[in-house]
């Protein structure tokens, strides 16, 4: 089960959830970060990451493949 944070602006996710759903490790999550091809973060003052759902969803459609 998800522990996401419900905001006015949707669900976060963690760092750890967002590695787990797209099953890389964090070296490759940070090196799409590095490079401009991972899904938008947010970054609070604690220096934890978090992702939108729908931004996670959204990088996930605009990587589909077709058929």
């Amino acid at each position: 089960m998800t522990t996401a944070r419900r905001t006015l602006t949707g669900n976060l996710l963690t760092l750890a959830e967002v590695l787990d759903e797209l099953r890389v490790p964090r070296s490759t999550f940070f090196r799409w970060k590095a490079t401009g091809r991972a899904p938008r973060t947010i970054k609070y003052p604690n220096g934890s990451l978090y992702v939108r759902r729908r931004d996670l969803d959204n990088w996930l459609n605009d990587h589909e493949e077709a058929a």
